[in-house]
């Protein structure tokens, strides 16, 4: 459009040179005035990193001009290279380490001088399995934990066994061996499995895991195979070659892991931590650039996409290597660098958090502006021509918009984006100039000289009044975004492998003074933005909630990218702190001086290092919000009587209630399982046939099998059934193309663990690996031992002559055995659905949070105590948090549970699940908010006052809007036609605040900060209700049809 037919040209604001901003330079502190654009920040440091083609990625299509010989050849070629570059790779590199620790642990079957410290018996295979549970391919960190684990499931299996020796011995020699037994199989076969079991839920970790199924392992071979409870007999034999097995095993995965390219969970730390910031930078620059330029593309693009999830991923990773770094800490006594790093990673989260901010202030700009445009197109116009319905829920609105003139405002000429455009001229991302100014004008050629065309100030849009922000703020908006993608590329550390902390004595001065140049030109922006603000009739509460809108939105990204500055500088401070410690590095050793914490409150200021290391995807398998609702233990409408006067039964009910507990019903279910499957052993007519099938193996897999939920059950029996099955045919083959050479036999050995191993690491299906690697080791390690003429019975396969066949069958039928008596005691004993579970658990956590948002975030401030606390305090938040993840876990796990009505609708409930996380999200950001400054102004006092009755209906609306949810999904039942709307109420809140500022009182009380925490509890409402709208329509595609069936009373 040429620019005659945009209208007058007095639309369009006088161009000064605003595209020379004033910014700071991070690496000088220098102060300069310079044109730039943001896009140069976000590339790469050291160029164009990306190649053309990626290697190994070339043109398939050159191999048509060559030979077959030629093509076959450069193929290979290119097939090498590929082969070499994943061998060099860090999962090649691991893999090669596990593989070598499987052949060191091998050779306690192959050799004989090995073997021999070992005893004569056929169980030395166990040192293979030790170095397939507790692998190399971890940090140091990791070992350390995997040792200490390893030894406490030792210790814990030897406690079991010994003592199960000493009861069956007591009652033997009381004549009551029968008696004996029983309690042996009930308490320490039940109940030290059930407790196994009980563990491995509750701590949900991967070595936790691991170990568990060790000392399972331990327990089930001495009280069902050894003989020796059975016959009330004490011996040590077993427990001591398993004791030496299990050092034997850790030795050589500890050797191979330390000694062998050793990883650092403290170099890992910091090489995750430069690819967090280096995310944040990332992300920081494309919000940035989308508020400025009005453009939704700059958060939709590929790299702002690729920054988001590296930011996800990174920081979960962020907080496992601080936990195995942890460990290396302790060992090497800098346990206070461990402390600071554990600061350093709360403030990466807080930064992620205000980049969350960020992006939910400039969403709702794309959001108004995308009904600005819609409104363009359809010709509408921003009028008041009658009385809305809206209006009269309001009245002292409707009042006050009275006293205007009935004149409509028109829409201006110029379109949506020419009018943008034209006033954002500032802001173009033009190429870089090399001049660049000093910065030291007079006090008038700082400002920005730019002003409103006549006629224009009089019809002023909501796309406007976000243009004038901009243009105020656009060229200071950018400098600091600048400034904080320069210094987020040089932080942490530096690069590898040293790791060296050079941090430049400029960055924390050029942070404080850009802050302050943003603070300065924030308020003046806004203070514009306020002036400018629907200067003419306005009679909508509709018309002037967006207008305020307007004004939140833009306040709310200000005071984020403010707050993400400002804990810049605190982030630089902890770097400070923690390089002060490094050097020259001071080590205490002060947790192993335990008498300085005598007499000192068990309360300590560790709970930001717990509430980070509790934060893993495993650790939600049991968890449960307890106390959903504040109440007495005593109701009257449970118990029917007065606190005094409760029945007998009642209050046992009430003492017997952790028995409710799905994670003890789980143990006790395991327990039962457990002792039905054992007792076979300790009767003398079905002993025999228990040996003769290996019914210890099958036990274990049972162990292994028997899950929380069915949907689990179901996953781990067919991954334990088909790694059995595989790893049984590799070892029938291992063994017939060996001949009984342990050369052979250790050769083929190794190609197995290569595979097992890529399944393990590379593709992150640990069970599966084991299994199959375990099941070898059963038939083609344990046919060896056979035939090294050891002591033990073992007849029935062969003797010195095994029979690989006849060991294959047992091992796999003890297998099969197992797995289906879990999946039936699963299935049967107490049954845990997962897609009841998962809806159950949902409704629970919807309640939870309409109850808390329902105390209303704002009314804590309003009451004026003297402490000042949030809604939501931040236990109250880890149990929220840790809950949904619980969820999402039994989300994967129903997946797996096969019913007649069909398949498990994965989709809905993942979008479900997201759309909590987010709700959860904005609820931490109201929080934050509320907790930043711990006493309320006066001004903040009085807009709370006058706004009282608009955000109490608000909350109250959310709240019930989340009731309704959790009966929708708790009752798998249609949402009902007439739902809360909230927002028509948001929008009476706004217009309410509106018109505070135009009275007197908003004029002389409150200052342009007092109106922050309403504007950011605007925006979070306002994401609620729009994550609680896809919720609603994802229970219209679950529960949208009501069937006959459903309405019949019965």
């Amino acid at each position: 459009m040429s620019e005659s037919s945009q209208g007058p040209a007095a639309r369009r604001f006088l161009r000064p040179s605003l595209r020379s901003a004033t910014m700071i330079l991070p690496r000088t502190g220098e102060r300069v005035k310079k044109a730039f654009t943001l896009r140069r920040a976000s590339t790469a440091s050291n160029g164009s990193a990306e190649f053309l083609l990626a290697p190994g990625q070339g043109d398939p299509n050159r191999h048509l001009e060559m030979g077959r010989v030629e093509a076959f050849a450069e193929r290979c070629k290119e097939k090498g290279k590929d082969t070499y570059t994943f061998i060099t790779s860090p999962t090649g590199i691991s893999i090669l380490k596990c593989s070598l620790a499987y052949i060191l642990g091998s050779l306690a079957t192959f050799v004989p001088a090995i073997a021999g410290l070992l005893g004569k018996n056929d169980g030395k295979h166990m040192v293979a399995t030790v170095t397939v549970y507790f692998h190399p391919a971890r940090s140091a960190g990791s070992m350390i934990e995997a040792i200490l684990l390893a030894f406490a499931a030792f210790l814990y299996a030897v406690f079991v066994s010994f003592t199960s020796m000493a009861v069956s011995i007591f009652f033997d020699r009381q004549h009551l061996r029968a008696l004996g037994h029983i309690i042996v199989i009930i308490v320490f076969c039940g109940g030290g499995l059930g407790l196994v079991g009980w563990t491995k839920q509750k701590l949900g970790n991967p070595l936790v895991n691991v170990a568990c199924s060790l000392t399972s392992l331990a327990i089930i071979t001495v009280l069902t195979k050894e003989g020796a409870v059975q016959a009330a007999q004490f011996s040590y034999n077993k427990v001591w070659q398993v004791l030496k097995m299990i050092i034997m095993g850790i030795i050589a995965s500890s050797a191979v892991s330390l000694l062998i390219r050793p990883k650092s969970a403290r170099i890992e730390f910091r090489d995750t931590a430069i690819k967090a910031t280096d995310a944040l930078g990332e992300m920081l620059t494309r919000i940035t650039q989308g508020f400025l330029s009005g453009s939704e593309q700059e958060l939709k693009s590929a790299s702002f996409m690729k920054a988001s999830n590296q930011s996800k991923t990174t920081f979960t990773t962020l907080v496992k290597n601080l936990g195995e770094a942890k460990n290396e800490h302790y060992v090497l006594g800098t346990e206070e660098e461990y402390k600071i790093e554990s600061r350093l990673v709360k403030c990466i989260e807080q930064l992620n958090q205000n980049i969350g901010g960020l992006r939910s202030a400039a969403e709702t700009q794309f959001t108004l502006l995308a009904q600005s445009e819609e409104f363009n197109q359809n010709g509408q116009q921003w009028a008041l021509d009658t009385p809305t319905p809206s209006q009269k829920d309001s009245q002292s609105f409707s009042e006050h918009a009275a006293a205007f003139s009935p004149s409509p405002i028109l829409s201006p000429s110029l379109s949506h984006v020419e009018r943008r455009s034209s006033i954002l001229a500032s802001i173009e991302e033009l190429p870089e100039s090399s001049a660049e100014v000093s910065d030291e004008e007079s006090p008038g050629e700082r400002e920005y000289s730019w002003r409103l065309p006549h006629g224009m100030d009089f019809n002023l849009t909501t796309v406007d009044m976000f243009s004038i922000f901009i243009a105020h703020l656009g060229p200071p908006m950018k400098s600091l975004a600048y400034t904080l993608h320069e210094v987020l590329n040089e932080l942490p550390f530096g690069p590898g492998p040293e790791y060296n902390m050079a941090i430049n004595e400029h960055f924390r001065h050029s942070l404080v003074e850009a802050n302050t140049l943003f603070t300065n030109a924030r308020k003046e922006a806004l203070a514009l933005v306020y002036k400018n603000k629907v200067p003419s009739k306005m009679g909508s509460v509709e018309v002037a909630a967006d207008f305020e809108e307007v004004a939140a939105s833009c306040g709310y990204f200000s005071s984020s990218l403010q707050d993400f500055a400002e804990d810049m500088i605190t982030f630089l401070d902890i770097l400070e702190e923690l390089k002060e410690n490094r050097y020259p590095r001071r080590r205490t050793w002060n947790w192993l001086k335990f008498w300085r914490k005598w007499g000192r409150s068990k309360y300590t200021n560790d709970s930001e290092q717990s509430s980070l290391l509790d934060e893993t995807p495993e650790s939600g398998i049991s968890q449960e919000i307890h106390n959903p609702i504040s109440r007495q233990v005593l109701d009257e409408s449970d118990s029917g009587q007065p606190n005094g006067r409760q029945s007998f039964a009642y209050r046992v009910w009430i003492a017997l209630r952790v028995f409710r507990r799905d994670d003890v019903k789980y143990a006790i279910k395991v327990g039962i399982g457990a002792v039905l499957y054992a007792m076979w052993a300790f009767i003398p007519d079905t002993r025999d046939i228990y040996s003769h099938w290996r019914g210890e193996w099958g036990l274990l897999s049972y162990m292994l099998v028997c899950s929380m939920t069915i949907g689990a059950s179901n996953t781990t029996g067919f991954h334990r059934f088909f790694g059995t099955c595989l790893g049984a045919i590799y070892a029938i083959i291992a063994w017939i193309v060996s001949h009984e050479e342990p050369l052979v036999l250790g050769f083929f050995g190794w190609l197995v663990s290569l595979q097992c191993f890529y399944i393990i690491i590379g593709k992150g299906r640990g069970p599966m690996g084991r299994f199959i690697l375990l099941t070898y080791n059963l038939s083609a390690l344990y046919a060896y031992s056979l035939s090294l003429k050891v002591e033990d019975d073992d007849d029935d396969e062969g003797g010195i002559s095994p029979e690989i066949w006849e060991i294959v069958l047992h091992r796999v039928v003890a297998v099969m055995t197992g797995c289906i008596w879990g999946i039936i005691v699963t299935r049967l004993i107490w049954p845990i659905s997962a897609r009841r579970k998962v809806k159950k658990g949902i409704s629970l956590l919807w309640l939870k949070m309409g109850l808390t948002w329902k105390r209303g975030p704002l009314y804590t401030l309003l009451e004026g105590s003297p402490t000042r606390s949030s809604y939501m305090t931040a236990r109250e938040e880890l149990e929220l948090r840790r809950f949904l993840g619980h969820l999402d876990t039994l989300r994967a796990s129903a997946t797996s549970e096969f019913e007649l009505r069909g398949p498990f609708p994965d989709k809905s409930f993942k979008v479900i699940l997201e759309a909590t996380g987010r709700m959860l999200d904005s609820f931490h950001a109201m929080s934050i908010v509320i907790l930043k400054d711990l006493k309320s102004s006066e001004g903040e006092k009085e807009i709370l006052k006058y706004t009282k009755r608009e955000w109490m209906e608000l909350s109250s609306r959310i709240s019930h809007l989340f009731s309704v949810m959790a009966s929708s999904m708790k009752l798998a039942y249609p949402l009902n036609d007439v739902l809360p709307n909230v927002e028509h109420t948001r929008d009476r809140l706004l217009a309410k605040i509106f018109e505070f500022r135009r009275i007197g009182l908003g004029k002389v009380v409150a200052a342009d900060e007092d109106y922050e925490l309403l504007y950011a509890y605007a925006l979070v409402t306002g994401q609620l209700a729009h994550d609680l709208g896809i919720i609603g329509q994802e229970i219209e595609k679950l529960y949208g049809v009501l069937n006959e069936d459903d309405l019949k009373l019965q």
